[in-house]
Parts: C-alpha cells; sequence; structure tokens
C-alpha cells in the first residue's frame, strides 16, 4: 500500500477481488456496527485517495468516476485545500459563528456574493449540509414573502430531511416509510425533453398553468429547482424553460431558488449550472463542491431576501465550521487558479465523443445528456424506449468490481451518472468510460 507521503498511482489497479479479505472483515464489521438504512455502493473501504483514484484497505486502486457525489471536484485531496485545513486547524477548530465570530465565513461569504449569478447586493449564510441549505432557503423566502407554499418539480432531489424529503420526488429510497412530511408543498411538471417531448415553451406553458391553478401566486412562497436535475436522471430542461419560470416567478412575487448543491462550483463548465440557462435566480443553495470534501453548504440570495429573517433566526451551532471555511476557500483557489472551467469542458468533450462512439454500436444507449463533467446517459429497452433499470444495475456493479467507482440515478432508476474530479487524466477518463461500455456490451 502506498505511503502517505507518497503520491498515489494515478492508474488503476486491482490486486484482489472486491472486496478483498481485509474489506470482507470490515464488512463484517460494518454489519454488526451500522445500520442496514445506510448503505454502500463499493463493497470495499478507502484508506486514501488523491486525484481521480482512490486506494483501498487491500491496496486496490479504483478510478473515481464519482466524486463522492459531486464533492471532491477539485480532486480528492487537492493541495490548497489539504493546506488550508492543516492550517486552520492548528489555529482553532471551533468557536461557533454565531458566539465569536471569525474571519473565514465572512471570506466564504464575500466570495460567494462574488461568484453566484444572484442579480444586486447579496448576502450568505453558511450551514453543514446540502438540506440544511434548502431548509434555510425556504425558511428566508417565507419570511420575505409572508407566504407558505412551495412548488418544487417532478423528479427533484433537494434532502433527506423532513422539509427536503417532502420536495424530493423520488420515494425509494428516500421517502419511503418515512411520512408524513412537511405540509404546504407542492409538486408540478418539469420540463424532460427526451421523455415528454416537449418545448421549453411548452412545459413552461404547463408548469405555470399548474402553479395559477393547483397553488396560486398568492399564497406561493418559493418556486424551488436544480438547473440540471441531478438525482432525477441528470435532466437538462429544454432550452428557454427556466427562463420562463424566473420570469412568472419576478413578476407574481415568488422567490426562485436554484438548487445548484450538485450543479455548482464549475461541475458544468461554468462556475453554476444556471449560468448556461442565462438565468439569474433570487436565491441559490450551494454545497457538495463547494469545500473540496470538508462538509459546508451555504444559501446566498438577494439582500433583501437574506435580511428578512429575524436576528437569530438563521445559524446553527456548526454551520461555517472555521476548517470547512478553510476548505471551501482553498477549493474555491483551485477552480479559479487551476482554470477547471475549462477542465469540465475539457472532460465533457472526452466523454462524449466516447459515449456516442458506443451508442452507434448498442441501441441499448438513450439519450446522452449533460454538461462539463456532469453527465448521463439512459439504458433502455431498445425497441420501446422503456427504462431498463435491471441492466443498469447490472453494468454499474459490474464497473464497481472491475474497479471504477461507478453512481447510478433517475427516476425509473436506468440512468449511469458520470461525475469525475476535474483533475482526472485523460487517460484515466477515458479508462474508466472503456469499463463501463464493455459492461453494457457484455451483458
Amino acid at each position: 500500500m502506498t505511503s502517505a507521503s507518497t503520491p498515489l498511482p494515478q492508474s488503476r489497479r486491482l490486486v484482489t477481488d472486491l472486496p478483498g479479505p481485509k474489506a470482507a472483515e470490515l464488512l463484517s464489521r460494518q454489519k454488526a456496527a451500522v445500520p442496514a438504512g445506510v448503505a454502500s455502493l463499493m463493497q470495499t473501504f478507502a484508506v486514501r485517495a488523491e486525484g481521480g483514484v482512490v486506494e483501498d484497505v487491500d491496496g486496490n486502486r479504483l478510478i473515481d468516476l464519482g466524486s463522492g457525489i459531486a464533492v471532491t471536484s477539485v480532486g480528492a485531496s487537492a493541495p490548497r485545500v489539504v493546506a488550508g485545513v492543516q492550517e486552520q486547524v492548528e489555529q482553532f477548530t471551533h468557536t461557533c459563528f454565531m458566539v465569536t465570530p471569525y474571519e473565514g465565513y465572512v471570506a466564504v461569504a464575500e466570495k460567494l456574493g462574488e461568484l453566484t449569478p444572484v442579480p444586486g447586493p447579496t448576502r450568505t449564510a453558511l450551514f453543514n449540509s446540502g438540506a440544511e441549505a434548502v431548509e434555510n432557503a425556504v425558511k428566508v423566502a417565507r419570511a420575505f414573502t409572508g407566504k407558505q407554499a412551495v412548488a418544487a418539480f417532478d423528479h427533484a432531489y433537494h434532502g433527506r430531511t423532513t422539509l427536503t424529503m417532502a420536495l424530493t420526488s423520488k420515494s425509494m429510497p428516500y421517502k419511503h416509510s418515512f411520512g408524513p412530511f412537511a405540509s404546504e408543498i407542492y409538486r408540478v411538471s418539469g420540463s424532460y425533453p427526451y421523455r415528454d417531448g416537449l418545448s421549453g415553451d411548452q412545459a413552461a406553458d404547463r408548469a405555470i398553468d399548474q402553479l395559477e391553478k393547483q397553488i396560486g401566486a398568492a399564497s406561493l412562497a418559493a418556486v424551488i429547482m436544480e438547473p440540471i436535475q441531478g438525482e432525477g436522471g441528470f435532466i437538462v430542461p429544454a432550452p428557454g424553460f427556466l427562463q420562463r419560470i424566473t420570469q412568472w416567478c419576478r413578476d407574481n412575487d415568488v422567490v426562485f431558488i436554484a438548487d445548484e448543491i450538485q450543479t455548482g462550483f464549475a461541475r458544468t463548465g461554468q462556475w453554476f449550472a444556471s449560468e448556461h440557462e442565462g438565468i439569474q435566480p433570487d436565491v441559490i443553495t450551494t454545497a457538495k463542491g463547494i469545500a473540496g470534501g470538508m462538509p459546508l453548504s451555504a444559501v446566498t440570495g438577494r439582500a433583501d431576501i437574506m435580511d428578512a429573517a429575524h436576528p437569530g433566526g438563521l445559524g446553527g451551532t456548526y454551520g461555517g465550521n472555521p476548517v470547512a471555511c478553510a476548505a471551501a476557500l482553498g477549493a474555491i483557489e483551485t477552480i479559479e487558479q487551476d482554470d477547471l472551467l475549462q477542465e469540465a469542458s475539457r472532460i465533457e468533450a472526452i466523454a462524449m465523443e466516447h459515449l456516442r462512439a458506443a451508442q452507434k454500436q448498442d441501441a441499448r444507449i438513450g439519450e446522452i445528456r449533460g454538461r462539463g463533467a456532469m453527465l448521463a446517459f439512459e439504458v433502455v429497452d431498445p425497441g420501446t424506449g422503456e427504462p431498463d433499470a435491471a441492466l443498469t444495475s447490472a453494468v454499474a456493479a459490474a464497473a464497481r468490481s472491475a474497479g471504477v467507482i461507478t453512481l447510478t440515478c433517475g427516476t425509473y432508476g436506468n440512468v449511469i451518472r458520470l461525475l469525475p474530479p476535474l483533475t482526472i487524466s485523460d487517460e484515466l477518463l477515458r479508462e474508466g468510460l472503456s469499463v463501463i461500455t464493455d459492461a453494457l456490451a457484455a451483458h
């Protein structure tokens, strides 16, 4: 096994089957100590990660095409992130910003104010998780508007807390048996071009009709949507859809919240996916890629909206932890200094070329979609176009057994998603893609 002082080779290597003997022992311990509800995809245990490779307890090296679900976008153990964390840990690990504040929190808020496409003066509040950010975005929208209702879209994913489960569309595994959920949450149709066949204007007309008839703008505090729906299947809305929805919100005094938790921080080839759509959200929620692997999330919004919450109404003991803030500043610097926006575009070009070539040979690859390093393809019945969840699961499992961390998603369970770190090499990316498409061809 590679020592911590030696760079981790950026190559795939399997020295045992997965799980290896040490991993098998740990799996037994996990089963005895961890509830079944906390399930793990990979049947092994990490001991080290750098760049686009994860090393396990048995010395296997795995290609990482998941980035911890879009978290280690700047690469695992990114040097600026590690250095920032180490320096901050030596100074102090916690004071609680609500008790004794510190500069790191303010610096992160300032950077998000500069980077996010929110119009006008902004304010930012920091939290721990994406779900926490979404809950607080809803809180400030309700406080600002004096209204209660919140609308989300089909295929949405916004978290696992009681409120965010209500916003999340998919039942299994996120909502099944966990209700009742928060009230005054409504769901409307979104835009899923591959399956609904609608233009952006047609899908927007349908959604706006539902918003007006089922809820009414007079009762609606906020509309929340992921610019690219993540867990729902990496669904890119038809052109013009989001512009129409945000304009309707603006015309009707409804806060538009862009959930950029998975799409943010250079993942799509822009700082935020909203920029691809030409929209300026009133509020943006961020997490995942914000801090290179440390737990941090944020709500950034128009100053008048964010200031609507009374003093003490926002916060939390660990929100904006100083170590996580140092990591965030290191991650943001890495994106800026290493031009990772361009790296996302590089990844898109390589992956799209590979997947389109595979699609020509295999009609079971339905739509290939996404932006930057947030890409996916649907696995379908070639005769009917119906989702094939069983095949998707089998292909992903085969790829993981071959040493490639592979994630699935989609309301119908038939989407293989690609979220490689933006620092992954061309060679490692191509190898990982080949393992996945070879696994499909073998089934």
